[in-house]
């Protein structure tokens, strides 16, 4: 509940601090100028996921921005309640950058290499395992079947999340795992199902999964963790030459 009077305004440093600071995670997690945003398949309509997604971080820096001008205001001299208020409103736009974690339904979906026990010597072993592409068809069809968070082996995943690919394994965030590989998305249920169904390259997977053995379980569960992203928040920007 908001406070008035003496304790309120003794109150009022703290709190432009703490907001000041959640803003600056917002404008932080929101930035798209990744060190190798890696989030999206080579294939599918590309452009307009890309443009979904970007469409949803402007929203929230334009709502950062709009927060910070209050802020400014605020700090001038305006009464302990205002800055309550504001508070909240920062809490609200907060799990949208990831430094939050989660709760509520939502989808597993685990990816596996296929044995290797009784397969046609001929087979190109590169049908056999999952691959970078295969884990990024299904983020992309969660984000755009309208996931609110996503993780993978338990990891948050973030605007500036890079899956890379490296050997046997992938790596995110520098750390590599090894299969299976787990996604798990907290969201509408009926949405990301429709989108996974609708994708070209989870369909493609799919076949995949039948033809070659290789693993796709997809369950839907009553309650999903996606705990807050833990790693630094590290920006890059281009600058020009000279």
């Amino acid at each position: 509940m908001a406070k008035t009077g003496t304790h309120a305004l003794r109150r009022r440093p703290l709190l432009v601090l703490g907001v000041f600071t959640a803003t600056g995670l917002l404008f932080a997690a929101a930035s798209i100028s990744a060190d190798g945003d890696d989030l999206r398949p080579s294939g599918g309509d590309v452009g307009s996921l890309l443009r979904e997604r970007s469409d949803r971080i402007d929203s929230r820096r334009d709502d950062a921005q709009a927060l910070r001008a209050q802020i400014d205001q605020l700090s001038s001299g305006v009464g302990g309640d205002d800055l309550d208020r504001l508070r909240e409103r920062v809490d609200d736009l907060e799990p949208a950058t990831g430094l939050t974690a989660m709760n509520g339904p939502g989808i597993r979906v685990t990816l596996t290499d296929a044995p290797r026990t009784g397969k046609d010597p001929d087979i190109d072993p590169n049908l056999l395992v999952v691959h970078q592409q295969d884990i990024q068809a299904y983020v992309n069809a969660l984000w755009a079947g309208g996931a609110e968070a996503i993780s993978l082996q338990g990891q948050r995943l973030i605007s500036t999340t890079g899956i890379k690919c490296v050997g046997n394994t992938v790596v995110l965030d520098g750390v590599p795992y090894s299969p299976p590989y787990v996604i798990e998305a907290i969201g509408n249920v009926g949405g990301m199902y429709r989108a996974m169904a609708q994708s070209p390259e989870t369909s493609t997977y799919a076949d995949y999964s039948r033809s070659y053995d290789l693993g796709l379980e997809i369950e839907q569960l009553r309650q999903v963790t996606v705990k807050a992203y833990a790693n630094p928040v590290s920006l890059t920007h281009a600058r020009l030459a000279g």
